[in-house]
This record gives structure tokens, sequence and C-alpha cells, in this order.
């Protein structure tokens, strides 16, 4: 690529050709604020925070602005810094400004903004208030649409990175909001609940339906034994709501401040990734040797499930019936536990502490429960437990690092890396290659479905089998590969799917990152690596040498995929409409 050479405040800099002004900027280490722009995914120039004087009559979007040789960019006149004001005090005329009562409050890109910017209270215009209901009948998402800037992130997010595009601009002028199409609700259409419109909000317009309240509820409810389940990737990401890097491992503290919030027992969802594992590989040997339906697909990903009961419902046969590890979990400990400890089942919660909105859709879902039981009673997201430790004082950094309770705690090298992209994939690869062979595994790594591209496709020598797996993340990437599947172009045996880019470490429950910070790191980049340290750093690696597990199947389930796991561990799915009638 060419180079060229541009003047920012006084600043020489050398670009390639085909870089914006905003990237130069950034290289040159000069800071320009942006608000609806998203690196790679919403770049349309529309708040105009970005404005900088290239001469001209008008101001220009940085953002959308390509960079040419000689230009001389100012950004710091007090024309730019008056029109950005201007900007934001217009944008704030309708918003909801019960800033403290919001749940981005001291998170919020636009309030942060107003503080670097110095937008005063008593200047703004006072225009027509948006008085809209809130649409909170979804398990998962709640939209404000009077805290929406129409920046268009989510829609970025949900029709050009996802591919689904159940939420877009309606109406015209003053009358503009984001929404479903016709009036309806998020819970009308074929929204899959993966959160990545929340991920991308930068305001408090798109956010997790909090199930706070009520596990504090089950928390103080004397009758009730209440647990906690934590997924690998919150394990990655939870420091971040208490100021540490992204990507720092607080496995410990996580543990620790579990405890402190009053529940009976802290369990790790690793054990029944482990668990998961047992029952997928046994799973994809009986279809490779009796003649499933292949490609065996994974069904992990509750917001890949349901976008596969929508919009691929002719695929349903090839997913996997496992349920997600962390219903697993919940159906062992009410029945297996519950005998163990003498406890009555309807009187135990379960609680989940995952990376995902969309497991609280799945919580709901009827056909993942026992005897009338839900296997999980409440899911809470990442964001929501750094909340719900906030509220308690708990001071997170500082807390010493504690272990997972027995038995349940226990987990190997391959079930933490379930939170990343290709993890499931290799998690199963690692026991369905010993199985297979009979043989140790030389290396545990399986480096071909690593990594952040879209479709991975790797062959494996399985004994005398060569088998074909791929991987995909985020449905966008899913729905090319499921076209590959529908249309017989590739012969696939096994396909790992995860409903988020990245995987679970970049889920629609993870902490939000300012998008300032997006232009130079990568979450799934960070928070992938803390979970493969851990996997390495783990003395078993392989989800069979689990010797918990061993003793559940001794003990309880008899063999994997046998008739009591298939009870307990196993389940079905249907095709759902696109929208509701």
């Amino acid at each position: 690529m060419t180079q060229i050479t541009l003047t920012i405040d006084g600043v020489q800099v050398q670009v390639e050709t085909g870089a914006t002004v905003l990237e130069a900027a950034r290289k040159a280490h000069i800071h320009i604020p942006t608000l609806c722009y998203l690196k790679g995914k919403n770049e349309i120039g529309s708040c105009r925070v970005c404005c900088v004087d290239v001469g001209g009559r008008a101001l220009q979007a940085a953002c959308v602005l390509p960079a040419t040789e000689g230009m001389n960019v100012r950004t710091n006149t007090p024309a730019v810094r008056q029109a950005r004001k201007l900007n934001l005090q217009l944008l704030l005329s309708n918003h909801d400004k019960r800033c403290l009562s919001c749940v981005r409050n001291q998170r919020c890109e636009l309030q942060r903004l107003c503080d670097e910017l110095g937008v005063d209270q008593e200047e703004l215009f006072e225009g027509r208030k948006i008085n809209d209901p809130i649409d909170s009948l979804s398990p998962s998402i709640v939209r404000d649409p009077n805290k929406c800037i129409l920046c268009r992130r989510c829609v970025a997010a949900c029709a050009d990175t996802q591919q689904i595009g159940v939420i877009g601009a309606v109406g015209r002028g003053f009358d503009t909001t984001i929404a479903p199409a016709w009036d309806q609700k998020l819970a009308d259409v074929a929204c899959v609940n993966c959160g990545q419109c929340v991920v991308a909000c930068p305001v408090g317009a798109l956010a997790e339906k909090s199930e706070i309240d009520a596990v504090w509820a089950m928390i103080a409810d004397k009758d009730k034994t209440v647990i906690v389940q934590t997924a690998p990737a919150v394990r990655a990401a939870l420091g971040e709501e208490f100021g540490l890097p992204i990507g720092t491992r607080v496995t410990g503290k996580m543990v620790a401040a579990l405890r402190r919030l009053g529940f009976a027992k802290v369990f790790d969802t690793d054990y029944a990734a482990d668990l998961t594992i047992m029952e997928e590989g046994a799973e994809l040997i009986n279809r490779l040797k009796n003649g499933g339906t292949l490609p065996m697909v994974t069904s992990c990903s509750p917001g890949w499930v349901k976008y596969c009961e929508h919009y691929y419902p002719d695929l349903l046969p090839n997913l996997s019936t496992c349920k997600s590890p962390h219903e697993m979990m919940g159906a062992v400990l009410k029945s297996y536990y519950a005998q163990q400890q003498k406890i009555d089942p309807a009187k135990m919660r379960v609680i989940s502490v995952m990376p995902c909105t969309a497991k609280k859709f799945e919580a709901q879902r009827p056909e993942l429960s026992v005897n009338g039981n839900q296997d999980v009673d409440a899911v809470i997201t990442t964001r929501e437990l750094a909340r719900m430790i906030k509220q308690a004082g708990i001071d997170f950094v500082n807390l010493p690092d504690e272990d997972f309770d027995e038995m349940y705690g226990e987990s190997t090298g391959a079930a933490v890396i379930f939170g990343a992209t290709g993890g499931v994939m290799e998690a199963a690869l690692r026991t369905v290659a010993e199985v297979v062979t009979g043989k140790p595994l030389d290396k545990v790594e399986f480096y071909g479905v690593r990594g952040l591209e879209g479709v991975k496709e790797a062959t494996i020598k399985l004994g005398d089998m060569d088998v074909n797996v791929a991987v995909a993340h985020g449905t966008g990437n899913a729905a090319k590969l499921m076209e590959t599947v529908r249309a017989g172009e590739k012969n696939y045996h096994f396909i790992e799917v995860m409903g988020c880019p990245g995987g679970c470490v970049t889920g629609g429950g993870q902490p939000h990152v300012d998008a300032s910070m997006l232009m130079d790191v990568n979450p799934s980049v960070l928070r992938a690596s803390a979970l493969y340290a851990e996997d390495e750093g783990k003395a078993r690696r392989k989800s069979h040498e689990n010797p918990s597990i061993q003793r559940l199947y001794k003990e309880f389930l008899g063999e994997p995929n046998g008739h009591k796991a298939h009870e307990l561990l196993h389940t079905h799915y249907a095709e759902r409409p696109l929208y509701v009638k």
C-alpha cells in the first residue's frame, strides 16, 4: 500500500492510502471524540461529534473523511470545539436525562463526552420530549427509546454483524426511533437475544433485563438453598468492572465475592462443560459410526439455537441434543446433588452467572426442566454480578482468592476454553480423539480451530477416519456456513457455532468497552488469552480425565448418552416463526 503524509494540529503523520482522518489522528496520538462511530461496524458520520476543520466552509466528520496527501487538519479550533459541544447539546435536547437511575450511569459514552467537552446543564436546549413506552417483554433485553440517541450502532450490530436485522430506523424526522418494524416488540420478532445490540449501545437505551432483585430475594429466603454457578468467560471479564485491565483473570476473587453475597454453594459451570463434552463426544461418535445426521452442530449457545429455530429449521436435526453446560449443571444439582444432600429440589434455586443475555431466555424454556423444576431459576450477566458486588460493599480488588466448592467445582482445561470461539470444538476433539484411537494425545492443542477468522475449517485425523470440522462465531458467519451445509457444498462432520462474535468472551452480558478503546484493543483476544492461560495451567486438560465427572457416571448417570443421561442432560428443539402473528 502507498503511504500519504498529512498534518494534524501541526504534527506530520504517515498513513496508508484509504485511511480516515480519525485513524490518522489516532496514529499521531491526537484524540478526536466519537459517539456514533464503532470501529469496523458503524462508520457513518451521523452524530458529527468527531468534526474537524480541513479548510473550506464546512467542518467534516473525521470518521468517514479519507485522509489525502498534504491535507492540513485542525482538531482543536474554537469553531470545532463549539460545534462538538453544540452537537451534544442538540442530542440532549430530547434525551431522558435521568442519569443517576440509568443502568449506564458513569459508564455512558454520552455522559463521558459531556464531561470532556464541558456541556453545562444550564446551556441545554429544550426540545420535544420523547415519552415512548419501554419495551420490556423480552426475557433478555429491555429497550428504552427515550434514551436512544439514534446513533444506529445497535442497528449495525444486528443487521450487519449478526445479519438478523430485527431492529432499524422507523419513522422520519423527529418521529424517528430505533425499533422492530410495525410497532412490534422484541419478543414478537425473530430476535435471538444475543445482546450484541446492548454491547454496541453507547447509552442506556438497550440493557439486559435485570434479575438482581429476584436473586437478592432468593438469597434472603431462609427456606431455600441457593446455589450459584459461573461460566468460564465471566472470570476473564469481571475484573474490568472494578478497574482491572481487559483480560485479567479473577477466578479466585470471583468465588470469594460470591460467597460473601450469601450463596450456599459456589460451583463452576466448567464442571458441566466437561460433562457436556462427555455427552456431546459420545453423541458425535455414535453419529459417525451409526449413520446419524451429519454434520452434528453444537448446541451450547442459546442465541445460535434460537437463530437456527427461526432461520434454519430444516437443519434442527443436525443440532446436538445436549443441553448447554449451565442447564446440565442445574439438572444434576436438582437430581443427584439434591439426593446426596437430602434437599427438596423444589426448594433449591440455581443461579447462573453468564456472559450472555440469551441465557436468560434459555433458562425459561419449558423443555429445560426435570419433574416440573426448571434446571436454572435465574440468570445474571457479568455486569449484573458486578452491580451486586458493589451493592454489597465488597472490596473486590483486594479479596483473597478462594476455590470453588468441591465436586462441582472441579474441572479441566478443556472446559475453561468453552468461552472462546473454537473452544468447544477443541475440547471435544481432545476427548473424541483419545476415545476413538485409544491412545493419549501427544499434544492437546488444536490450533487450527482457534482464532477470530469468521469461519475456520480443519481436517482432523481420528484413527483411520478423516473428520472435517468447522467453527463459526456470530450468527452472520453462522449463516454463511449453514448455507454451504444446506446446499451440500461441503462435507463436514462436526461444526461449532457460537452466537456472538468472538464467542462467549464478548457475549451480550459482558462489561462494556468504550468505543474509543475499541479502536486500539480487541477484548475477544485479551479475554480469550486469559482462558487459554488457565487451560495451560490446569493439571488435567481433557474432560474425560476429570475424576468428579467419572464419579458422576459411576454413581449416578451410568454411561454417556445412556438412558439416565438422556433423561437429564438432553433436550429437543422446534421451529419458531419469524414473527408473532
